[in-house]
């Protein structure tokens, strides 16, 4: 361990971590960011689905907003719109690969295993033994840390039960049957890349019927664009000014800044889905599993529908699209005696205007700051907000 402080220590290196990293350069403070680029991308999330975000809300941002994903497609010569063009999952995770080349080349491809804090600063150690010393942190983990699998499923034996963040490639699942939870993006795209792949997939959900978004259509009339105003997160007043004003979200209280963020954009998949499984697969709606357990070989799920007997069915695996829950408890890396003194609510850090959590020098971006600033953070696009906020505080401390 050398005796030398940094300044600015970044863990993580998906959307926020990279476009922080970027704005942090050259700023007059030592920095060093750990983790692999793009990695929940990479290999928490299905080969061959596309983003839920429009090409232009898809981006990492460099301080000059100069490559955007918009300029990386017209240099590879890829099919590229701002709006009504899904962007292919490989296309992002090579354009923020690329990103991270131009802008972060600082980047250390190790994890960080361990996070104390000391008097003065923080000690963080690498997976590969390294010790260091830093006076502020950033926790910019993203979500592959947060995924929630209901308590229902503890009985069932790994083999049978997984989330839906566990899983890149679905090949594996070829000839077998699969049950998918959920009535979000992720279920119905999991689903659809399932039948691709020549599984038996069908879908379990509590929803009535599956909200499929409405293909966007461009231009709008004026009235439409006055009633409905896009922004990076859809369409819609609600949506524009949680892209728009985070602060003023931040400015609310507390119990009301959760519910919006449980309730704002909900499950609901793309468009571009809906005719890849509308018909093509079984969908149990209006569902509630009340049971799970291996049964002969298989996982046994105990379906309740309203109006409905109880019923079994019993399939090869279940794949749970059953989301994300901010967590510091969580971040395992983070030593007990620093976790348990940052101060939470429903779970999630509780920060400041400027990302600082009650541990001074500690901070959270991502989905973690969602409770803090709103829905936006649960986005790539709230990287932007995020990157310039912190730069301005943490170039100046």
């Amino acid at each position: 361990m050398t005796d030398t402080i940094i300044d600015i220590a970044i863990i993580g290196a998906g959307p926020y971590g990279l476009s922080l990293a970027a704005h942090l350069r050259n700023r007059g403070r030592s920095m060093r960011i750990f983790g692999t680029a793009m990695h929940s991308w990479a290999e928490h999330m299905p080969q061959g689905m596309h983003l839920k975000s429009e090409g232009f809300a898809s981006s990492l941002y460099d301080p000059e907003d100069k490559f955007t994903l918009k300029a990386y497609c017209a240099e590879h010569a890829i099919p590229y719109a701002d709006i009504g063009l899904p962007v292919a999952i490989e296309t992002f995770i090579a354009y923020g690969l690329e990103f991270q080349k131009r802008y972060v080349p600082i980047l250390e491809n190790v994890n960080i295993v361990s996070l104390k804090q000391l008097e003065g600063c923080f000690e963080l150690t690498t997976a590969a033994g390294e010790t260091l010393r830093a006076r502020r942190v950033v926790v910019a983990a993203g979500i592959v840390s947060f995924a929630h699998l209901p308590p229902l499923f503890a009985s069932l034996p790994n083999s049978m039960i997984s989330h839906s963040s566990q899983h890149s490639d679905l090949r594996g699942f070829k000839g077998r049957r699969v049950a998918v939870l959920g009535a979000g993006a992720s279920a119905l795209d999991i689903a659809a890349l399932l039948l691709q792949g020549g599984a038996q997939a069908e879908l379990i959900a509590r929803r009535q019927t599956i909200p499929f978004h409405d293909a966007p259509v461009e231009p709008r009339p004026l009235w439409q664009r006055a009633t409905a105003p896009r922004s990076g997160l859809g369409t819609g007043w609600r949506s524009r000014m949680c892209t728009d004003i985070p602060l003023v979200f931040y400015a609310m209280p507390q119990a009301l800044r959760i519910r919006a963020v449980a309730r704002h954009l909900g499950p609901a998949p793309c468009w571009f889905v809906r005719e890849a499984v509308e018909r093509r697969l079984p969908m149990h709606l209006d569902a509630t599993v009340t049971g799970a357990h291996a049964h002969e070989g298989q996982a046994r799920l105990v379906i309740r529908q309203r109006g409905r007997q109880e019923k079994f069915i019993d399939v090869d695996h279940v794949i749970a699209a059953t989301g994300y829950k901010a967590a510091v408890s969580r971040l395992t890396f983070i030593d007990d005696s620093v976790r348990t003194r940052v101060r939470t609510a429903e779970g999630a850090p509780i920060l400041s205007r400027h990302f600082e959590s009650c541990v001074p020098g500690l901070y959270f971006v991502g989905m973690a700051a969602a409770n803090s600033f709103g829905p936006l953070l649960r986005f790539a696009y709230g990287a932007k907000f995020a990157a310039r906020r912190m730069t301005a505080r943490l170039a100046r401390a």
